[in-house]
């Protein structure tokens, strides 16, 4: 296998960095005019860490394209990393948003688009009760919430290096067996060892150890792990995990928000999973803010054993804009006309080949690099083979290597989620789109690889 030298890292990156800047002038100018009223010159804090010495200022997007104030056109592979895997602005969503907005917006009252959105998640995922809010970070924290008050119990289980949004609980790893804050947490209430037990991933052994505490209300898990690389279960690793959790008594949440790339009914329906309750965020509004969660009668009937009408409004779940009429009219038209089964045939085999591109690269270059796919969602990882768990796939990491490879596609319109190497596909993404990020990418490497093999 080859090595990257890292002064060649070192100095292509200063290279790309002031190409960057050079091609980027309104960019710029709009960066320095945002520092004065933006902290750190961006509306959400983790914007400043795409690539560029600042973040290209968008002016439209549409499909799998968009274009910054500056014209340049960019291939989009993030897509809101997952919030628009519709494609930007899907006609069909932006008619349901142009009609529903002159017939109000939110009502704090139920509409038709609601009842019928529940009917189609009923159909897609298997549960029959359904709930909405506005982030899937707060559909899992109010799963958690729920899980908490019907079992009794105080803590939660999550898997190491997990991702479930700004859930407190989650921001937790371990350490040489010890399980504390995750860094970078930020201002954490307690320390999270107080509410959380940590695993590895696919470690069936030390789960169930864990769940032997008799103290876990509900395991939160994404089917397979997708901010830290794609994690993928290991085979009978889901059947010990429902198994486990019905004998120690927890109740199971399946987060889909990212793995909902597997297909229409997400990786719940595509492996027959069972779970207590099910999340679902980001793309099922097409881009408008909102989520939903789902639980099984079972957990339905401890809820409303459990339901008190007088302080319904003030137990920790709800939110004035929750189930709001606009973001029930996008879901409609999302799930009715976007996001349908004929659309992930297409956008699958778009990822396959995207994922054919970067694994032949990797195979001619001779580097120890691998890359993984999920459905229409795909990712290269620095590490010779698939990580098994959280720990393996985070070690992998290189967060040097993954900024120049970023900022190279970049400055050759292709836009990557900052978070990590992921690329997803909307049904708006085409052949020619894959295959000049393969060109890109062969390129990028080829470029590292000089003066230093």
């Amino acid at each position: 296998m080859k090595t990257i030298h890292r002064q060649r890292l070192a100095t292509l990156m200063q290279r790309e960095q002031q190409k960057f800047i050079d091609d980027h002038p309104k960019s710029k100018a709009m960066f320095e005019r945002a520092r004065k009223s933006l902290l750190g010159g961006v509306p959400m804090n983790w914007m400043v860490k795409w690539a560029g010495a600042f973040p290209p200022f968008v002016r439209e997007a549409h499909g799998a394209e968009f274009y910054d104030v500056d014209g340049h056109r960019y291939i989009d592979f993030c897509l809101g990393d997952t919030g628009a895997m519709t494609g930007h602005s899907p006609a069909a969503t932006v008619k349901a948003i142009e009609e529903q907005s002159r017939r109000g917006l939110t009502l704090m009252l139920p509409s038709e688009d609601s009842v019928w959105v529940g009917e189609e998640l009923q159909k897609r995922f298997g549960l029959p009760y359904w709930q909405f809010t506005l982030t899937a970070t707060d559909a899992n924290r109010f799963s958690i919430r729920l899980a908490r008050q019907i079992t009794g119990r105080p803590k939660i289980l999550v898997f190491n290096w997990c991702y479930h949004g700004s859930v407190d609980e989650t921001f937790v790893t371990l350490e040489n067996g010890v399980t504390g804050p995750r860094r970078g947490n930020i201002g954490p209430p307690v320390n999270p060892a107080v509410t959380t037990r940590v695993v590895e991933f696919n470690d069936v052994e030390a789960l169930e150890r864990e769940l032997a505490n008799g103290d876990v209300a509900c395991v939160l898990a994404e089917p397979a792990m997708t901010n830290v690389g794609i994690v993928p279960p290991a085979t009978g690793y889901h059947q010990a995990l429902r198994d486990l959790t019905r004998k120690h008594g927890t109740l199971l949440i399946i987060d889909e928000t990212h793995t909902i790339c597997a297909g229409p009914g997400g990786f719940t329906k595509a492996e027959n999973l069972e779970p207590d309750i099910l999340v679902f965020g980001k793309p099922i509004g097409g881009g408008v803010p909102g989520a939903t969660y789902g639980v099984t009668q079972e957990v339905a009937d401890r809820i409303q054993a459990q339901h008190s009408l007088e302080d319904c409004d003030t137990g920790g779940i709800g939110g004035t804009l929750a189930g709001n009429a606009l973001s029930l009219a996008a879901m409609r038209a999302t799930l009715e006309k976007v996001l349908t089964a004929t659309a992930f045939t297409r956008m699958i085999p778009m990822a396959e080949r995207w994922t054919a591109g970067v694994a032949k690269a990797i195979q001619d270059f001779e580097i120890p690099w691998h890359v993984t796919r999920l459905g229409c969602r795909a990712e290269y990882l620095f590490a010779s083979k698939t990580p098994s768990n959280g720990t393996e796939a985070h070690d992998a990491m290189d967060f040097e290597l993954e900024r120049f490879m970023h900022l190279y596609a970049m400055n050759r319109g292709i836009l990557l989620t900052p978070f990590h190497n992921m690329a997803l596909m909307s049904p708006a993404t085409e052949a020619e789109d894959i295959d000049r990020h393969t060109q890109v990418f062969r390129a990028a490497v080829k470029e590292l690889l000089e003066s230093g093999s």
